[in-house]
């Protein structure tokens, strides 16, 4: 339970749970209820992965956790299942006042990073709980609020919720998170990047200090642990695998090519080699164009990034994991916690910003037992930043040249000026009216590339130079430029951008 701050140095040091990770061990030898036994046996749950083998039991005990564990390890369940048991057997707590009505308490939360995250644990949620959609509210923006609304009024136990629309909803008093009993922060590593820290602060602050909570992260650094010193109490710590270097089932191959023959080069693969493919691109526009450009090759894709509804996002997902398209193209709002099985290749059409997006990106393949290939394309004057990268994470690419006959990708036609409509054309191209109405402006020059990292980056083409430094929320870093039209080098990488 937690009751206060706890040094660093507790933390850190991590607590082996009695229970063996072995196959032996079954979802039947939990201390759990035996309806929920029961419901987890319909659900064809039976052999704990080792993530649930250990969090699980201290979880059952009122412990808090702290996990760190690889994407694809089971996470979800392990938090899911204790937090249901606690909730099935210990009475729950009489109605509260909330402004003119009188409502049962909420006494669970899940606070993830993405709409996506949130949505995938409540469908977790509802395949062990049969009452899940009576009980349990999404939380989260792109979904319409009047909905969430009248659920919270109905007065669910379990919230799972992305921060920034609840801290919204804290704010204007429409939700009360006083009689929470148990908070689980996913995904804690990229709730910091994506700015979160201060919203999870005044969440949590909403929260009785005498709650049950359990972390889970990627990676434990300088800015995990400070979450995990406030909010944890002399958790376990749980760590499973090594989630600092690529799965090493998973083959990495680097092929070295120029920027108009990456289109041809990914258009070779699909054709050659059998499975489905997620494709990253490091910018919106540049995955909603090599999302047209494989439309028109033939391929089946489907395209997701954070400028897209949020039915289009769900649509693009459900149409990946059903097989209806082969080829998935995302920017990095699909890196992490998207748990789609058997993705047979990642391809990084762009070279990732850091070396952390890098392993978050290539988890999407080789999960549980499988096996699979990530395939990083490397311009010439990338492959200091690809070699650096390799250092960085102890890892061997399989170097590859790409074929010279490939087709080059033509980006800007050229204009025949001996003809009068292509001077038109021109004429079409190189002018248009001032945003302000006050005149012509020439938009035949490309403007500099914006190097902030605002929200607003969409920018599109090539983009060279880069590194694998960390970047901030918001900020700019020693990434690759990522916010500003046409080609860059060197340039600030902003998160929030994607």
């Amino acid at each position: 339970m937690n009751t206060g701050n706890t040094a660093v140095a507790e933390i850190v040091a991590p607590v082996t749970t009695a229970i063996p990770t072995t196959p032996e061990v079954f979802f039947n030898d939990f201390a759990i209820s035996q309806q929920l036994k029961d419901r987890l046996a319909v659900a064809k749950y039976v052999t704990p992965t080792p993530v649930q083998a250990k969090a699980i039991p201290p979880a059952l005990e009122g412990r808090d956790v702290l996990a760190t564990a690889a994407t694809g390890t089971g996470k979800t369940l392990s938090f899911l299942i204790p937090m249901i048991h606690r909730m099935d057997v210990n009475p729950a707590p009489a109605p509260v006042q909330q402004g003119k009505r009188t409502i049962k308490p909420i006494r669970s939360l899940i606070l993830l990073p993405t709409r996506e995250l949130a949505m995938q644990v409540l469908e977790n949620y509802s395949k062990i709980q049969p009452q899940a959609k009576h009980e349990s509210v999404l939380v989260c923006g792109g979904l319409s609020e009047g909905a969430q609304l009248d659920a919270l009024r109905r007065g669910p136990r379990l919230v799972v919720a992305t921060p920034g629309r609840l801290e919204d909803y804290l704010k204007r008093g429409e939700i009360s998170l006083r009689n929470v009993e148990m908070l689980v922060l996913d995904e804690v590593d990229r709730m910091l990047d994506m700015g979160f820290l201060p919203a999870i602060r005044r969440i949590v602050g909403a929260l009785p200090k005498t709650r049950q909570t359990m972390c889970y992260s990627a990676t434990l650094d300088a800015n995990i642990t400070e979450i995990v010193r406030d909010y944890v109490n002399k958790p376990v710590r749980i760590e499973i695998g090594t989630t600092s270097k690529p799965n090493e089932r998973v083959e990495l191959r680097a092929h070295i090519v120029m920027q108009d023959q990456k289109l041809g080069l990914l258009d070779k693969m699909l054709n050659e080699e059998a499975g489905t493919y997620l494709v990253f691109s490091r910018t919106k526009h540049g995955a909603d164009r090599i999302g047209r450009k494989l439309e028109k090759l033939g391929h089946d894709i489907s395209i997701i990034h954070g400028d897209r509804s949020q039915s289009q996002r769900s649509a693009a997902l459900k149409a990946f994991s059903s097989g209806k398209s082969r080829v998935l193209v995302a920017t990095d709002v699909a890196a992490r916690g998207i748990d789609i099985k058997h993705i047979a290749h990642v391809v990084n059409y762009d070279l990732p910003g850091a070396s952390d997006d890098f392993i978050h990106r290539i988890g999407r393949t080789g999960r549980a037992s499988a096996t699979g290939i990530a395939t990083t394309f490397v311009m010439p004057q990338e492959r200091s930043d690809a070699r650096k990268m390799e250092r960085e994470l102890k890892i061997q690419f399989d170097w590859r040249d790409t074929d010279k006959n490939l087709p080059k990708e033509e980006r800007n036609s050229p204009i025949d000026t001996g003809k009068a409509g292509d001077l038109m054309t021109l004429e079409t191209r190189a002018w248009k009216t001032s945003p302000d109405g006050s005149g012509l402006q020439d938009t035949s020059v490309p403007s500099r590339p914006s190097r902030s990292g605002g929200r607003g980056g969409n920018g599109g083409g090539s983009s060279s130079g880069g590194g694998f430094g960390r970047r901030r929320p918001g900020g700019s870093g020693s990434g690759g430029g990522r916010s500003g039209g046409g080609s860059s080098s060197g340039g600030g990488a902003g998160r929030r951008s994607r």
